[in-house]
């Protein structure tokens, strides 16, 4: 017998818990991440003026605000140990959800109302709308040009925190924070960047004051958390007994890193398990280039190979192997030191989660939207390593594997499914590339000047040339020397 999770008593009373973050882009992270910290503070008596304001931006958060309204906004999370153990809980710190394209007004004045302190954001990578290469913010696309324009309605991340911030402005109301909780190097200085830039299309004083008087904490997040499947909604109504139109599912592992600036003040965050910190860079810099890094190693040769699950792609010894060598003699080096932090055995912790069988994290989630992560997450890599002598033959391997992959034909020429914002660019470039090897390294946007390097060009290559030739399978053994 199952309960519709609405009809369920909350952890706690809800009645008196309002608003006091807003955040941008309710996915499966946000509500297995920073949602369950606020969670965990309600929980222990308090923070009632720290719930959570939910917001989609886009038609297809229909979805999200259907699934959340039905059942009070409630939702189930489950923590799927590596043993099969489960762990799970009902969360309620979204206490609101605002569909954007519903009521544009209503969520300008969410993030205008004082009660606003905090806005935090989980936009994807590729939700900074900046050149890859240069960091400038892209004032020529369309969206950004016709949210710019006077009067105009917002429909971009960009135009309603603008707006909002101009209107609090206009009132005499302290700026809110914005929190980037993304994984891009330097989340909080790229927001920065990109909102005042496109303030500047509006309004160069409005520019000057985002620059100067609203605080952009850097952070770093980490959870894997995989897209929420029917057999997970099924699991929840067979195991724990609730109909659940929406659960999350992830990992027990949690961290978040995140520097202490919020003038309007915060939630006790440390209480619920972040390190507040001055500089988050170092640790920033860890996620990045040995666990966001490391998984693009793993899904192009990954799916290449035959595998559709990170466990199972993990239990290959080469893809284990070449894992651990990336990490240990190319990024490794590449990291500042990281306070209170072993890296020999946040690396072999990093291996043991992407093994976690329970999890059934899937290879194309991790080969989605490449051409946001690999610019941000292994390009630097390569380039610190070349810039201080060192080899970056794994590096070039990998990239490599994903110019393979975006070819869109594996190994049994069935079709892949390149689910990429650039992929009416990037397939036709690596279907090039039988003919013309480098092709798909012109793209400066993407790889800067590396073609052009010979250093990386030359075993990217010969990766490249095993991948056509070999197969990923005995490519990835001759790399791990097996």
């Amino acid at each position: 017998m199952t309960a519709d999770l609405a009809a369920l008593e909350a952890p706690y009373d809800r009645s008196g818990v309002t608003p006091g973050i807003v955040h941008i882009g309710v996915g499966g992270f946000h509500r297995a991440h920073q949602a369950v910290v606020i969670d965990d503070l309600l929980r222990r008596g308090g923070h009632r003026d720290w719930g959570i304001s939910g917001v989609g931006l886009l038609p297809g958060d229909a979805r999200m605000r259907d699934a959340l309204a039905a059942q009070d906004n409630l939702y189930t999370l489950v923590i799927k140990h590596p043993d099969g153990t489960l762990e799970h809980r009902t969360v309620g710190s979204i206490v609101e959800y605002l569909l954007a394209p519903d009521d544009p007004e209503a969520v300008v004045e969410r993030l205008a109302d004082p009660a606003t302190r905090i806005v935090s954001l989980t936009i994807t990578e590729g939700g900074y709308n900046f050149d890859q290469v240069s960091g400038e913010f892209d004032t020529a696309h369309p969206a950004v040009v016709a949210d710019a324009a006077p009067g105009a309605v917002p429909t971009t991340v960009f135009g309603y925190v603008v707006e909002a911030l101009a209107r609090r402005r206009e009132r005499g109301i302290p700026p809110f924070t914005v929190m980037s909780c993304d994984n891009v190097q330097g989340n909080g200085e790229k927001a920065r960047t990109v909102f005042s830039a496109f303030a500047g299309l509006r309004d160069a004083e409005l520019a000057d004051w985002i620059r100067t008087e609203v605080a952009f904490p850097n952070s770093m997040v980490d959870r894997i958390t995989p897209v929420t499947t029917d057999a997970d909604r099924e699991l929840v109504r067979e195991r724990i007994g609730v109909e659940d139109r929406w659960p999350v599912v992830a990992e027990p592992f949690f961290q978040w890193v995140l520097e202490d600036e919020f003038p309007l003040g915060r939630p006790e965050w440390a209480d619920a398990g972040v390190q507040l910190v001055d500089d988050v860079e170092p640790y920033e810099l860890m996620k990045l280039r040995l666990l966001n890094a490391s998984h693009q190693a793993m899904a192009y040769f990954g799916y290449l190979a035959g595998h559709r699950y990170a466990h199972e792609a993990t239990a290959d010894p080469a893809i284990a192997a070449l894992l651990r060598a990336y990490m240990e003699s190319e990024a490794t080096p590449t990291l500042r030191p990281v306070p209170g932090i072993d890296l020999d055995d946040y690396r072999a912790t990093l291996l043991e989660r992407f093994g976690n069988p329970a999890v059934r994290d899937t290879i194309a989630r991790l080969c989605m939207e490449s051409s946001d992560r690999i610019p941000k997450w292994l390009v630097p890599v390569i380039r610190e390593r070349l810039a201080a002598g060192g080899d970056v033959r794994l590096s070039a391997a990998v990239v490599a594997s994903w110019a393979r992959y975006a070819e869109g034909v594996d190994e049994d020429g069935r079709p892949i499914d390149v689910n990429d914002r650039l992929a009416e660019v990037l397939v036709p470039r690596a279907r090039s590339q039988r003919s013309d090897p480098l092709a798909f390294l012109r793209d400066p946007r993407l790889f800067g000047d590396l073609v052009d390097e010979p250093r990386f060009t030359e075993p990217y290559l010969d990766a490249l040339d095993k991948l056509h030739t070999l197969g990923a399978a005995a490519t990835l053994k001759r790399l791990v020397g097996e």
